[in-house]
């Protein structure tokens, strides 16, 4: 052992210590990795940063940009509709649809490029159901996992064994010669998460930093506005037939809110259709001051009950109660609520709403006022607005994030929040971001292009397309993963470089050399899985293929079941989340501990050892 190896594996082991315990966080442990490395002189200023510009860092970089562009767009949200409308709302039929659906995508192609494009999807779905993104986001980096398993362009290592098979002048792997151990192996990945996995699985909602702004659901409750919605029916003698909601006074005379009307099927006029109801009342729709009023129109209207009463005693309007309004029918995909808050230097001070014409310039209405130090409830239309006033506005979240841009005037909370339940801010770039994603998927998958450069295309097309803004292209970048995997790769470089790699290996074919055929697979199996837990699964399958195949020449059997076991184990990095970029995705997002990979991903690896060792015999005899 020389003085470099000891060194190495003390920097090692501190980090590993480091991970477990959390003392410090992730990226910052990975960061003191890289700089002890270039410290101690194991690695070079070049190896050391080299980091920084690996392939598989800049494309995570660019797909968190394309990522965010689906989440903008709606993609994520009809995606996560469709996985739930087949799941019914019920978890254990939604975590095998996720795992089943990702694995197979990511059979062909990049597991990384799933995994951004799923991300928000089941962050979204985890909202809907209630749940913690905790409980869903590692089975799903699991499956794409064990999905790298299925085919022979699954993985990189399956490749590079099939490979070396070749260049020894052996028959090569065919492309579904991983299929049927892959088919198992998932079966038993999604049967161990929904039995023992979601036992160990934290439930817990993701960290957002400082972030302290309260999501569009809990505003709708903050704010009381179930008691203060009503529904309404323009009665056929009403006086409000024909005229429009501005001439109608139910804004300005009765300070009532037309927040919807709800439409008899078959009216000709144009409005923006929300959501489907009923045979008779199919369409919603969000209203503009000159919207004109229809005998039988349904009005979702926000105030008082004294100015409910008034209204409808004076204007021939019924008041529906036999139904509770529901939070879907002010929040959803098209419209929402969100907080705004005015700026020190706004010149929205000192005028109020009624002089700002707010709905009429803004496209929004303002349900309530809130003014801090304020004892008695603040009047909206009529109050002078000050420095510290908080508006809560309600309309189409284009409108709501397009003050966004009225820098001087407002600062819209809420937008992260209000993005992981289905805000849709571009629904007209949809169509392009989803043809920005199948060119990507496409160039990648037919190997026109290597994944970081179709990722950096992809990011910059969703951008110059402004699918989403170039700031809010940068905000969705985690630089926490990008830093994590960042400082660990020299660790690879090191343990190759110092002779660790090539002293354990010879060890372990040594010791197991004269164990028979299966005990040395199963050894291989384990090598391999337990190296792809700190080293790259491609790095981890270069060293060891070569060794499986002397082994199993010197042995006088065929190498091919210990060639499957080496591609394979290298796909079973569930046990650290820095041993894949698929796991390392997931930490911010799950609020995952490093603990937490260790006690869901070792059993699994166990049973995978298991399986393969029982099952590898059987598909390439010896």
């Amino acid at each position: 052992m020389t003085l470099e190896m000891w060194i190495t594996i003390i920097i090692l082991a501190v980090a590993m210590v480091l991970f477990i315990t959390e003392i410090i966080r992730l990226d910052l442990v990975a960061l003191g990795v890289m700089a002890s490395l270039m410290l101690f002189g194991i690695v070079t200023i070049e190896e050391g940063l080299t980091g920084f510009s690996n392939k598989a860092v800049i494309s995570i970089g660019a797909l968190f940009i394309v990522g965010g562009a689906v989440f903008h767009t709606g993609l994520a949200s009809l995606i996560a509709a469709r996985i739930l409308k087949v799941a019914q709302g019920d978890l254990t039929r939604l975590m095998v649809i996720m795992m089943v659906s990702v694995a197979l995508m990511s059979a062909f192609i990049s597991s990384t490029g799933v995994m951004a494009l799923m991300l928000p999807a089941v962050v979204s779905l985890a909202r809907q159901l209630r749940v913690g993104a905790s409980k869903l986001l590692l089975p799903m980096a699991y499956s794409a996992l064990l999905g790298g398993a299925l085919t022979l362009i699954g993985t990189p290592p399956n490749l590079l064994v099939n490979e070396a098979l070749r260049s020894a002048g052996l028959a090569p792997f065919d492309f579904f010669s991983f299929t049927p151990l892959g088919l198992l192996l998932l079966g038993v990945g999604v049967v161990y998460m929904l039995i023992f996995g979601q036992r160990f699985l934290p439930d817990r909602k993701p960290k957002s930093g400082v972030q302290t702004v309260v999501t569009p659901h809990e505003l709708f409750l903050i704010y009381e506005l179930p008691g203060n919605l009503f529904r309404l029916r323009v009665q056929d003698d009403s006086p409000l037939v024909e005229q429009t909601l501005h001439e109608s006074g139910l804004s300005h005379v009765y300070n009532l809110n037309v927040l919807s009307i709800e439409r008899a099927n078959g009216d000709p006029r144009p409005f923006l259709p929300l959501v489907n109801r009923t045979a008779t009342h199919e369409r919603l729709h969000v209203p503009s001051p000159d919207t004109a009023l229809h005998a039988s129109d349904l009005l979702l209207v926000q105030g008082s009950a004294e100015d409910v009463a008034r209204a409808t005693g004076a204007l021939k309007l019924a008041v529906l109660a036999a139904e509770p309004v529901l939070e879907g029918e002010v929040i959803s995909n098209e419209v929402g609520i969100a907080e705004v808050l005015l700026r020190p230097r706004s010149t929205l001070i000192g005028k109020t709403i009624s002089e700002l014409r707010f709905s009429r310039n803004y496209h929004l209405t303002v349900l309530a006022l809130r003014r801090p130090g304020a004892e008695n409830p603040v009047t909206i239309k009529d109050t002078p607005l000050k420095l510290g006033d908080v508006l809560l506005v309600q309309g189409e979240w284009k409108h709501i994030f397009a003050l966004k841009q009225l820098r001087e005037d407002f600062i819209v909370m809420g937008e992260r929040e209000a993005l992981q339940v289905g805000a849709l801010t571009r629904p007209d770039k949809a169509p392009i971001t989803l043809l920005i994603l199948v060119a990507m998927v496409a160039l990648v998958a037919f190997n026109i292009l290597d994944l970081a450069p179709a990722s950096i295309i992809a990011a910059l097309a969703v951008m110059l397309t402004r699918c989403i803004e170039v700031d809010d292209a940068y905000s969705n970048v985690d630089l926490k993963t990008l830093f994590l995997m960042a400082g660990m790769l020299p660790m690879s470089t090191a343990l190759v470089k110092v002779g660790l790699i090539d002293l354990v290996a010879t060890g372990f074919v040594s010791a197991l050399g004269q164990a028979g055929a299966v005990v040395v697979m199963a050894g291989l199996f384990a090598l391999t899985a337990a190296l792809t837990q700190v080293l790259s699964n491609t790095a981890t399958a270069v060293l060891i293929a070569p060794l499986a195949l002397a082994t199993a020449q010197q042995l006088g059997v065929q190498p091919h079941a210990f060639m499957m076991s080496v591609a394979v184990a290298a796909s079973m990095a569930f046990a650290t989340p820095i041993a894949s970029p698929v796991n390392t995705l997931v930490v911010s997002a799950g609020d995952y501990r490093f603990v937490d990979y260790v006690r869901v991903g070792v059993p699994l690896v166990i049973l995978s050892l298991i399986v393969s060792v029982i099952v590898l015999p059987i598909l390439f005899p010896f």
